[in-house]
């Protein structure tokens, strides 16, 4: 039997992306050479939104892409790697500072592959990570420079990040077996 506890609604998770958005500028003085990466699948949808709060904010546009990091995952088998969404990074990342958006950050090992793949791609100015939930639990050395909230965790607790994009709703719970 699981249970389901609303961390964010849909009135707080777009009050956390605004306000992380507002970091996002504040940290980089502007939007000059800032690039939105989200990591499938999650990532996506909250790096188009900050990437809107971002226009609304500062009149500018960043250039939003997407990343699939399934072959760098050092978790998943070659007969698990076989499905892939595919990256769309049509943008230059040489020299930028790229923001790297995942809905939840938990042990790091989806970071840092997302940071490999980036990697092969170019050589960014630096990597920001901007998380919608920091639950704990790191096993590498990997910390959010962005973040919607921190939610200290049990292992028998898993964070369910929920879009309207992905879906049909907007809201993070916790969910307890």
């Amino acid at each position: 039997m699981e249970a389901e506890i609303t961390l964010l609604d849909e009135v707080t998770l777009g009050r956390a992306l605004v306000r992380m958005s507002h970091e996002i500028i504040e940290k980089n003085k502007g939007t000059e050479d800032v690039v939105l990466v989200g990591i499938r699948t999650r990532g996506v949808p909250m790096a188009e939104r900050i990437g809107e709060n971002i226009k609304k904010i500062e009149g500018a546009s960043v250039e939003i892409g997407s990343i699939d990091i399934t072959h760098y995952r050092d978790d998943v088998t070659s007969a698990e790697a076989t499905s892939v969404n595919g990256t769309e990074i049509c943008f230059d990342i040489q020299n930028k500072n790229v923001i790297l958006c995942d809905d939840v950050l938990f042990t790091g090992r989806t970071v840092r592959a997302a940071i490999d793949a980036l990697l092969d791609i170019g050589r960014p100015k630096s990597i920001q990570l901007a998380v919608i939930i920091d639950r704990g639990h790191r096993e590498l050395p990997i910390r959010a420079d962005y973040v919607g909230k921190n939610i200290p965790t049990s292992l028998n607790e898993t964070i369910a990040v929920r879009f309207d994009e992905t879906d049909g709703q907007n809201c993070v719970l916790l969910c307890k077996r």
